[in-house]
């Protein structure tokens, strides 16, 4: 009896050993691309995130929105898009490459000048970048980075852009400004007030007026051909949460919940 009953328990011991494991929730990789001024906060908040979702992976593509708009145009394997600007959004949405109903403004920002800590210039707007003790003024390319489209509206704005374009250095991203001024390569250069904030090496001396640009929105979307899409529209509604929010006030991007 014992060498029949032996084989037959031992049988039906691997299913129910196989029942007390939990494999309803399997592994996730999604990949962001963000506007480069976001990526303190976001390792922050994906941080926090997992702590909670162990088996979501996050990969972020960070770089101007411009840039990132042209990599999902050509197929880059991307599930969720947060730019600076509403222009790079609204232009993959009437390509039918983001699912519309994901689409909403996520935060606000402002626009700031910036110079060395140490500087001992006297800046108190952006009207000063005309003066000739400025020969280097750092900005984003007009053309892909939202920051510097919005730095060229402040110019036209105070007629500036005659004045100052002998002087202007052209950068890839918001944060190579920031890095410029830190070095003493420029000596000042135009930034979010949430990159200011994130450095020790450089001091704000001028906010551009609101009305001096456009707003400085970011939106968020999740892009249509993703293949994680719950998995996306999960952290995409995270960072609508009181926590997530929580940590973007504290790096000084206005929530727009």
């Amino acid at each position: 009896m014992k060498k029949f009953w032996l084989p037959l328990l031992l049988a039906l011991s691997i299913p129910l050993a196989g029942c007390g494991q939990d494999t309803s929730v399997a592994p996730v990789e999604i990949t962001i691309s963000a506007a480069a001024s976001l990526k303190d906060v976001l390792l922050e908040i994906q941080k926090n995130y997992q702590v909670t979702h162990p088996t979501v992976k996050i990969n972020d593509n960070l770089g101007a929105s411009g840039t990132l708009e042209k990599q999902i145009e050509e197929g880059a394997p991307v599930d969720i898009f947060i730019s600076a600007a509403t222009k790079q959004m609204e232009d993959l949405e009437k390509k039918q490459l983001i699912k519309t109903e994901t689409k909403k403004n996520l935060l606000k920002n402002e626009l700031v000048l910036i110079v060395p800590k140490d500087s001992t210039l006297q800046l108190g707007n952006f009207a000063d970048l005309s003066n000739e003790a400025i020969h280097k003024f750092a900005m984003g390319a007009p053309e892909s980075v939202p920051a510097g489209q919005y730095t060229q509206q402040v110019l036209k704005k105070f007629n500036l852009l005659d004045q100052v374009s002998a002087k202007v250095i052209i950068a890839k991203d918001v944060r190579t400004v920031l890095t410029y001024v830190e070095t003493g390569n420029v000596e000042a250069g135009a930034v979010y007030k949430t990159d200011a904030a994130i450095s020790p090496k450089v001091k704000i001396v001028a906010t551009a007026p609101a009305d001096s640009h456009d707003p400085i929105l970011y939106p968020i979307a999740v892009l249509a051909a993703t293949k994680q899409d719950k998995a996306s529209q999960d952290f995409a509604a995270y960072l609508t949460t009181p926590e997530a929010s929580a940590v973007f006030k504290k790096y000084g991007f206005t929530p727009l919940n």
